[in-house]
């Protein structure tokens, strides 16, 4: 008799401890076929291997978890997302969904939660950990007045909310030109133009704001 194929899962979270602490938790009914530090990697790992779940992180160095899922949307689409968190924000949580997640967990409910919520999410379902339903339902209510992303970044496109990021970490022109393999004069016009539709002025008011909207963590 064959032998059940196991769910492929693939994770990406830059603490290498929690990685292994995760694996440990799923190995029994899942095969994690890859482990990545960032979201570039994340990409990279997920178009070779084709998972069938993705466990990622929100906060993550290169690219966050939120911009890798809107691109991991349109390359796989069969893929199901489910973050796993330390973020317990029901505004994390509502732009994860707007952008294509199947699950939202938090760090400290894995060892209690990750075996349902996967299963949720295999089976085709959506999990939301329960300390946060009752503020997303708050939040859905108040959604028109009080929108999740300002009106600005909505309006950003792809590489310039990367660009962002990496300017969020700290990242110089040329060292963002050298992880985009862009031009140095191509990095800048972007640069300005976020400037611009932001009314920013200043690299380092630029790099606040990167932080502040959670494009990048200022712990990395």
């Amino acid at each position: 008799m064959s032998q059940v194929r196991k769910p492929h899962v693939l994770m990406a979270d830059d603490h290498s401890i929690l990685l292994a602490g995760v694996r440990k938790l799923i190995e029994e009914h899942c095969e994690v076929v890859g482990t990545v530090e960032d979201g570039r990697a994340l990409l990279e790992a997920a178009g070779r291997l084709k998972p069938d779940l993705i466990l990622l992180d929100i906060s993550m160095p290169l690219l966050n978890g939120l911009e890798a899922a809107r691109q991991l949307k349109k390359a796989l689409p069969e893929a199901k997302l489910l973050f796993l968190t330390m973020h317990a924000s029901s505004r994390y949580a509502t732009e994860a969904f707007r952008v294509g997640a199947h699950g939202f967990l938090l760090k400290q409910s894995a060892a209690s939660e990750l075996p349902q919520a996967i299963d949720a999410v295999l089976k085709g379902n959506h999990y939301l950990t329960p300390s946060l339903a009752k503020p997303m339902i708050d939040q859905a209510l108040k959604l028109e007045k009080t929108p999740t992303v300002k009106e600005a970044v909505k309006e950003l496109t792809p590489r310039q909310r990367e660009i962002l990021q990496l300017i969020g970490e700290g990242k110089g022109t040329k060292e963002i030109a050298t992880l985009l393999n862009l031009s140095v004069k191509t990095v800048q016009f972007h640069k300005t133009c976020l400037m611009q539709e932001l009314n920013i002025h200043t690299t380092a008011a630029l790099m606040r704001y990167a932080i502040t909207q959670g494009f990048a963590s200022a712990e990395l």
